[in-house]
Order: C-alpha cells, then structure tokens, then sequence
C-alpha cells in the first residue's frame, strides 16, 4: 500500500481494499445503574481477494464477484453484566442499499437477509463531523466525541509484520440512546469506542490480542500485539485528557491463569491480563466481566467483550473500563452444525411470537 494522507470525510466512507471495518464498542447503565456492553462491526470485503473461508462457499463466486465486488457481513453482541447474559447477532451476509457509501458523510444501511424473524433496518450513519448514530436489532444510539480523532501511529498508517493498514479511532465517544433486551426496550447512556481499519489484506491464519481502554483520568488507551508465523508485531496509542497523543512500540501482554472455554468451538480464552507499557511506566489488570463472548463466523472464532480495568501510572491507581479482541485461538468444531442449530432456534422464536 502506498501511503496517502487521512483526509474527512471521505476516509470515514468506505475504500477499494481487500478488508475494511467499521467497529464500534461500549460501556452503558440505564437508570437504575444496571451496567451493559455492546459492541457492533460492519466489515467490507473484496469477494476475489479476501480469502475468507465462508466466503469461497458462495456458490458462483467468480460469477458474482463481477457484479458485485465487495460483500459485506456483520457481528453485534449485547451484554447484560448484572444477569451474566448476552445477545448475539452474527450476519454471515449483509445487504448494503444501493445509496449506502454514496454520501460525503459515512451512511450504511443494511439489513439481514435471513429473515426468518421479521425484517430489521440497520444503520451506522454520520450524522455531523464527529457524531455517529448506531442501529441494530438490539441497539439504537447516539454517539458523540468528545475528543478529536486518533490516528494511529500518529499518521493513521501502521506497518508490521510486513501487513499495513489505515486505521483512526475516536476514543470517548458519548453514548446515549436505547437497547433492546428480550423485547424490552431500554434508556441507556455511558461511553463508546470507534475504529475504522481498513486494507490490502487476504485471510490467513493469524493470532491478535487487542485492547482498548478508557481511564477515569481521561486517559485513552489502544494496544495490541499481532502474531504472524510466531512473529509479533506490537502497537500502542495513548490519548491523554488534554488530547495530547503518543504511539510506541514496546508492549508486554501477560495472560492470567482465568480461562473460559468454549463449549461450541473448545477454544480456551484468557479472562483476566497484565498489560505493561514501559515507554510511559504503565500497569495495567484487566478482567473481563463477562465469560461468553465468544463470536462465530464460519470456520472462524474469537472472543469480544468488557473489561473492568485499573491502571497504575506515576504510581497512582486508576479505574477504567475496557474492551479485549481474541483472534486465533485453536478451536475444533462444525460450523454447518452449528449454524443450522441456530437456524432452528431462529425458527422456534418465530413460531413462539406467534
């Protein structure tokens, strides 16, 4: 990839690389203090050059792929931490309207075709320079920043391991709005995460531990290690109060001995974390509060979910929220089983409403 500088908004829209995604995640109460998470990610891909393994089941890919050159799917999940229950919802094919990308502010709406429980409009729209509204089947929310952009690296371009990719985020977003919990609709209001990442890059079978973290001080945080063929490549953005930015590259990421395993996939994930950044002398533990976030699309699996946090900086503790991705974890299961388990789930809630 040849370096361009970020510009908006037109980078917020989508772009002509093999992989993009617009990820969103957050921490919300409603108003009895009842504490939630969420996290929602819409991703583009380049039917031809992805590499995905659910993709190359398409039947009539090359055909398809000369009219329609970019699919799209998309994941969301709903925590409800005091009940320890959540809600899931992965689109293995999303439906992108013909004027979605087709605005100079990012507008996408879409939809599943798997109908089988009633037709949902989903959205991720821009509506002002730094405000984003969010729309699913379980989500309706307005976000906010209140801190300017993040470009990663300083420049928006990170290179590692030999892969590159653009990639900006908006650390403290203001989150207000409503979700939706067992047919019951929910006031809500905390804070909320952006990123958007995209670039030229086919599916292989790599491994990623990433974080994000929003102190009490006002100190944002995004580290991550990325492993290929047992090489890492690591990264760290701060964002402090004030807005200044800083990015290193000297991580240390140390899984605890909390594991959860996956009674779909056996995948065993970590639950608790300590993250040390030595450039700045920080000390991070992080657990998670929440033990199945397990995620599946295809032949593909990872974890997703909260964070409860505390930091040590100058030698002072801080409290903080986060949010942790798990990729590559070994796993052993059939998806085909287990996707048409959920189809017949699907079609038990139906026939239940009525």
């Amino acid at each position: 990839m040849k370096f361009k500088p970020v510009k908006f908004p037109q980078d917020h829209n989508a772009h002509k690389n093999i992989i993009e995604w617009w990820y969103f995640n957050g921490h919300l109460k409603d108003k009895k203090g009842n504490a939630y998470s969420f996290m929602d990610c819409l991703f583009q891909a380049d039917l031809k050059r992805v590499n995905l393994p659910f993709l190359r089941k398409i039947p009539f890919k090359k055909y398809a792929a000369n009219f329609l050159p970019y699919v799209h799917f998309a994941h969301s999940i709903i925590s409800d931490i005091k009940k320890q229950k959540n809600y899931k919802e992965v689109q293995n094919i999303s439906l992108v309207s013909r004027d979605s990308f087709g605005k100079e502010n990012l507008f996408i709406n879409y939809i599943d075709p798997l109908i089988v429980r009633g037709y949902v409009n989903n959205e991720i729209v821009q509506t002002a320079s730094e405000q984003f509204h969010l729309k699913t089947e379980t989500m309706d929310l307005m976000l906010r920043a209140r801190k300017p952009v993040m470009l990663e690296q300083g420049t928006g371009f990170i290179d590692g391991c030999g892969r590159q990719s653009y990639y900006y985020s908006f650390t403290d977003l203001r989150a207000k709005g409503t979700i939706m919990i067992e047919g019951k609709t929910i006031e809500v209001e905390g804070k909320a995460w952006m990123d958007h990442q995209w670039a030229d890059v086919a599916y292989s079978k790599d491994k990623w531990t990433w974080f994000s973290f929003q102190l009490e001080n006002g100190t944002d945080i995004m580290c991550y290690e990325y492993m290929d063929k047992g090489k890492p490549a690591l990264f760290v953005d701060i964002l402090d109060r004030n807005c200044r930015h800083e990015h290193f590259d000297r991580l240390v990421i140390t899984p605890g001995k909390e594991l959860w395993k996956s009674k779909n996939t056996k995948a065993e994930y970590p639950l608790n974390w300590t993250i040390e950044i030595p450039d700045k002398d920080i000390r991070i533990e992080a657990r998670s509060t929440m033990k199945d976030q397990e995620m599946i699309y295809g032949a593909i699996n990872y974890w997703e979910g909260p964070l409860e946090v505390t930091a040590t900086i100058d030698g002072k503790k801080i409290k903080g929220v986060g949010f942790t991705e798990l990729v590559g974890y070994p796993s052993d299961y059939n998806f085909v089983l287990l996707a048409m388990k959920e189809l017949n789930r699907n079609i038990r809630k139906t026939i239940f409403k009525r």
